[in-house]
């Protein structure tokens, strides 16, 4: 009898085409963890997971969920994922779930991550995970525009799609923004993000870091509701999804 099972997965996405599958190649996350569990299962598994991240973004805990109908007890079925699955991608937990549990449609916020590198010495060995910077933005002025994006807007002007017909309304309840030594950290935590949203929210704040508009400019950009306003999207290299929530 199939059972649904959540899986919690980390990953580094800097080879991949993204989460979702897609019908011109097999460098997707998703598509690796369907091949593997199909595998595993003698039939075809299809793996929902809770979010689409981008073409090179990273995840630390990705929640996914699937039917599978196996013998296997949770831990082999990690053991046996972990085994054939690319180094890049490690199952940390499996459960079982009950039958009504999506990992999309039942999660409540997420948490996302985005890490810049600054100043004159390259990071050579996390190159593949920060956006590197030369020049040192103004985190105090970040700050204070950041503060005006908090709370539920309609962030069309941060959506990459232009043909978006669904609501682009969001909740940003929480952005950080720390800085240690030469890295600069953004955590947002929010309802839900759309396409590109948390690097366009990150290119648009650093250019108020860098002095190209002003924070009281977030007021605007909320306004206008056109993407071709605000900032440049930030490289994808430097997101990385840290939680779900449920």
């Amino acid at each position: 009898m199939k059972q649904n099972y959540k899986f919690r997965i980390s990953y580094d996405g800097t080879r991949y085409q993204g989460w979702e599958h897609q019908p011109t190649t097999d460098m997707t996350i998703q598509g690796k963890m369907e091949n593997v569990l199909s595998r595993m299962a003698g039939e075809e598994i299809e793996v929902t997971g809770a979010g689409r991240t981008d073409a090179g973004v990273h995840a630390r805990g990705m929640i996914a969920n699937a039917f599978i109908d196996t013998d296997l007890q949770p831990e082999e079925i990690m053991d046996y994922m972990n085994r054939y699955l690319p180094d890049d991608i490690c199952i940390q937990d499996v459960r079982v779930a009950s039958d009504r549990f999506h990992s999309r449609y039942n999660a409540v916020g997420k948490t996302y991550r985005y890490t810049c590198c600054t100043g004159r010495i390259k990071p050579v060995f996390d190159r593949k995970y920060v956006y590197y910077i030369e020049e040192t933005p103004d985190v105090d002025k970040m700050k204070e525009a950041a503060a005006i994006l908090i709370g539920e807007h309609d962030f069309r002007s941060f959506c990459a799609n232009p043909r978006m017909k669904k609501s682009t309304v969001r909740r940003v309840d929480r952005i950080d923004i720390v800085r240690k030594g030469a890295y600069i950290t953004f955590t947002y935590h929010g309802t839900g993000f759309l396409q590109y949203m948390v690097r366009i929210l990150t290119g648009t704040l650093l250019e108020v870091g860098f002095g190209k508009r002003t924070p009281e400019s977030m007021r605007e950009l909320l306004e206008a509701k056109d993407r071709r306003e605000a900032g440049a999207t930030a490289p994808a290299c430097g997101l990385t999804m840290l939680e779900v929530d449920y």
